[in-house]
């Protein structure tokens, strides 16, 4: 066998991230099938030889030596047996090495499909397993390129090739060659052919598994992350909840000298996050999350619709807005309230009116 069939062999195991065993026993299995179709009666009767080291590849017919004519190819005639060991008798089983050279080209041709199948399959197996368990989790991998004009990054992770969409980067994030980046993985589509791996790095959970990785207080339960709300690359809102009285929600979330905020805002290009505490009370939860504004007072006006009204002091009132309206529209997507922010002025006090005593009449 050609040399260059190994060295195909090599090339096609690394394309498709199998290791050269892997690849033996897939083109083994195709073989078979494709010589199983030219001898159909010799099912359990074919072997194929594959080494790489020795460069052999070999397929063989197992046949039972006979002295009659044979009834099919699962026989040889004990004459022409002889030809290939001539120390051969009947009632032997001979390895009749075929002459892969001369198989017809539909052969070829079907060995070729089965081989492409079967990889076919394994690699989507291999996929499947691979990833099942990292849907709605965060991986770390390796941007190995950057598409010019489309913006879109092929990123590498446990040996498998991932697409990052540029709509699914940080907005003003520059990605380059050799950085490592955490992608969330938001679902994975077309499972029973080729498995595409949806990656994002502007979706809201991404901050919340941020949250996990660096806080253990959130990862054992003990802070709980209740809501979030995200403009990827500008600014994100977080409510924290603690179960333990002794446990402070931001501070832990904070960290000492700012350390894990100051990780998570780095993996996010610079992305603000405000830590807002969680509140069952929905006008105190929609208080907290106006911050930094400090809002006087809320009015729930229907909790059906949730609609409420939260006044602030009016030079507070373009803070509480934001610029653009982004801290009113994360605070109403934090707390699920259509919140109307109204000024309240402090009122004009009205001119007291003394009793100014009438002089007395002199009396005639």
């Amino acid at each position: 066998m050609d040399s260059k069939f190994f060295e195909t062999l090599a090339e096609v195991g690394t394309e498709n991230s199998l290791d050269t065993e892997k690849m033996i026993e897939t083109v083994k299995s195709a073989m078979q099938k494709s010589v199983q179709r030219m001898y159909p009666e010799c099912k359990e009767l074919i072997r194929v030889d594959i080494d790489p080291e020795k460069q052999i590849f070999d397929v063989f017919l197992l046949q039972t030596v006979v002295e009659d004519e044979p009834i099919n190819h699962t026989e040889i005639n004990i004459d022409e047996a002889r030809t290939i060991d001539p120390g051969t008798y009947a009632g032997a089983t001979l390895e009749h090495k075929l002459d892969i050279s001369k198989f017809s080209r539909a052969s070829a041709q079907s060995a070729k499909q089965s081989i492409k199948g079967d990889l076919r399959d394994i690699n989507r197996d291999r996929i499947l397993d691979k990833f099942l368990c990292k849907e709605n989790d965060i991986i770390t991998a390796t941007v190995m390129q950057v598409e010019p004009g489309r913006g879109a990054a092929t990123l590498m992770y446990d040996k498998t090739e991932l697409y990052l969409l540029r709509q699914e980067q940080i907005p003003g994030e520059e990605l380059t060659e050799g950085m490592q980046i955490k992608v969330y993985v938001t679902g994975i589509i077309n499972r029973n052919k080729k498995p595409i791996i949806k990656l994002s790095r502007v979706h809201r959970d991404l901050v919340k598994r941020l949250f996990e990785l660096e806080v253990p207080e959130i990862f054992e339960g003990i802070v709980e992350v209740k809501a979030i709300s995200r403009e990827a690359g500008s600014r994100s809102k977080i409510a924290v909840l603690s179960h333990d009285p002794n446990v402070d929600a931001i501070g832990a979330c904070i960290g000492a000298k700012h350390s894990r905020i100051s990780a998570i805002v780095k993996e996010l290009n610079g992305e603000k996050i405000d830590i807002i505490p969680y509140s069952e009370k929905p006008e105190e939860f929609i208080s907290n999350a106006l911050s930094p504004a400090k809002v006087l007072r809320v009015e729930v006006l229907n909790e059906e619709e949730h609609a409420c009204v939260a006044y602030v002091p009016a030079d507070q009132l373009s803070l509480a807005i934001g610029n653009k309206g982004q801290n009113a529209k994360l605070a109403a997507k934090l707390t699920n309230f259509k919140i109307d922010i109204k000024a309240e002025t402090a009122p004009v006090p009205e001119p007291e009116i003394s009793d100014v005593e009438q002089p007395e009449t002199a009396e005639e």
